[in-house]
């Protein structure tokens, strides 16, 4: 009798070497382009597809060089997730040890900075080559439960031959990504591995539960810092005239005067003091203060004739807008999302629904809210440059778009499934 995706994830909770031998038989179907005996979880197909498109070798155990330890160290002591450690910790490892898992947390862009947990599965991921310092993205490990949960924006699971590489297929995980709530970009990964005989189906949920207790922790440091910063503005806005608000380096808003309160301001990449023209606000005198900055507007905000946009999508999850026009020019890196959102609109000049974007970014109309929301967030950068109802740049924008050479996917998580290639 066939055996449906949920079947198996079921079958291996309680007969893990069955559930192993239907896996590997899925796999080896798949990649020989036979029959499969049952399709394996989209997540895990659509993981498939990305490393056959980008050439991994699903026989070859490929292993890029360590990270050296000053490098390890230096990143430890930069990274954002050196905050939610004891969160991370408290959460996963005592529990982690006892059923033979370890606990492995990655960066952004899937180098392996702390590992801990059960001695002797520590030494079974030496072999897999899971080691501090290693790089596990999906690209160059093929399917797992760091570097895939880095490319979907989301936790999984990966058991047995759903791992891509053959050599993995001894070991299960279980990733959920952590991200940071001042602008939603992806600060790294946190899994929760083993061999085979440890899974279990309830491993996913609880790592994700921990990584939204992870966040959860951040975002109240955000807001106990955006406080302190607060008793900081209080009297410099009291004194100031015209429209003014205190912002910390990220933009967010910690007092303002004079004007709407907006909760945050886009600031260019790189900021420094003096009259900088700002997205929204125009024309500003921006003043360093400690933990942010004192920014004043010069004028009203306008849409201006003869802006130029650049959606720069050449380099996979480092995009970025640039926006120039007579009263000078700023750019801002893209999450995903948003160049994704972004990009849907550029090559419709007329613009979407809300409803036309949840189809095309979900694969359902229904999600209205989200997109909504998101497109919120949007219009804080962009301000007068969007239009809605529907959503679409202003006419007055003169918008580019900057592709990548090769016509794989932009989106690979898209239910559209953009392409690259010219003509689109």
């Amino acid at each position: 009798m066939a055996l449906s995706p949920m079947d198996v994830s079921q079958l291996a909770a309680v007969d893990t070497a069955r559930a192993a031998r239907v896996l590997d038989e899925v796999r080896s179907a798949a990649l020989s382009g036979q029959r499969m005996p049952m399709a394996p979880r989209p997540v895990i197909g659509q993981s498939w597809e990305r490393m056959l498109r980008g050439g991994v070798d699903p026989e070859r155990d490929f292993r890029s060089g360590l990270l050296s330890r000053e490098e390890v160290r230096r990143r430890r002591e930069t990274s954002t997730l050196r905050q939610v450690l004891p969160v991370l910790r408290e959460g996963l490892l005592s529990v982690a040890d006892v059923a033979r898992h370890i606990v492995v947390v990655a960066d952004e862009e899937g180098r392996v900075l702390w590992r801990e947990g059960s001695a002797p599965v520590l030494r079974k991921a030496d072999g897999l080559g899971l080691e501090v310092g290693a790089d596990w993205r999906e690209e160059v490990v093929g399917t797992n439960g760091v570097g895939t949960p880095a490319v979907t924006g989301r936790p999984v699971q990966v058991f047995a031959s759903e791992h891509f590489v053959r050599s993995h297929a001894t070991w299960t995980c279980a990733g959920a990504p952590i991200t940071d709530p001042r602008d939603g970009r992806l600060i790294g990964v946190v899994d929760v591995s083993g061999p085979l005989e440890t899974m279990h189906p309830a491993t996913l949920a609880w790592v994700d539960s921990v990584a939204k207790l992870a966040e959860a922790r951040l975002r109240e440091t955000h807001v106990r810092s955006l406080e302190r910063l607060r008793t900081v503005a209080a009297p410099l806005l009291a004194r100031a005239g015209g429209r003014a608000l205190v912002v910390d380096r990220h933009g967010w808003t910690a007092a303002v005067t004079g004007m709407p309160y907006t909760e945050r301001l886009a600031l260019p990449k790189s900021v420094s003091a003096g009259m900088r023209w700002l997205p929204v606000l125009g024309r500003c005198s921006v003043e360093p203060l400690a933990g942010g900055w004192l920014v004043r507007a010069a004028d009203e905000p306008v849409a201006r004739a003869g802006t130029r946009i650049v959606l720069d999508l050449r380099e996979p999850r480092r995009w970025s807008v640039e926006v120039s026009g007579g009263a000078g020019s700023w750019a801002r890196e893209l999450s995903p999302r948003h160049a994704e959102l972004l990009y849907l609109l550029a090559v419709r000049p007329a613009g979407r629904s809300a409803a036309a974007l949840a189809e095309a970014v979900f694969g359902d109309p229904g999600r209205t809210v989200t997109v909504r929301a998101e497109m919120s967030r949007v219009r804080r950068y962009l301000g007068p440059l969007l239009d809605h109802r529907p959503y679409r740049f202003t006419e007055s924008a003169e918008v580019d778009i900057l592709l990548p050479e090769q016509p794989d996917p932009l989106f690979p998580h898209s239910h559209d499934r953009l392409t690259a290639a010219r003509g689109h």
